[in-house]
């Protein structure tokens, strides 16, 4: 998994009634794009430290006119 800072990860609920939650990543401790990150989730604002596992996505952002 390679994230970089500002991407989207979404977890998905791993039980029946556990919604999913999505954070923006705003730290890539790792190399090369790597987990951990620091992230902080969209819904409460906490901010931790994360290493996914196969129930996250990450979400890319989209590059702009002259980004690549």
């Amino acid at each position: 998994m390679e994230a970089t800072v500002g991407d989207k990860l979404l977890v998905h609920g791993r039980v029946v009634g556990i919604h999913d939650r999505v954070a923006e990543i705003i730290e890539v401790l790792g190399n090369n794009g790597e987990p951990p990150y620091r992230v902080r989730f969209e819904d409460d604002g906490h901010e931790c430290l994360f290493s996914p596992g196969p129930d996250s996505v990450v979400r890319h952002l989209a590059a702009g006119p002259g980004q690549r």
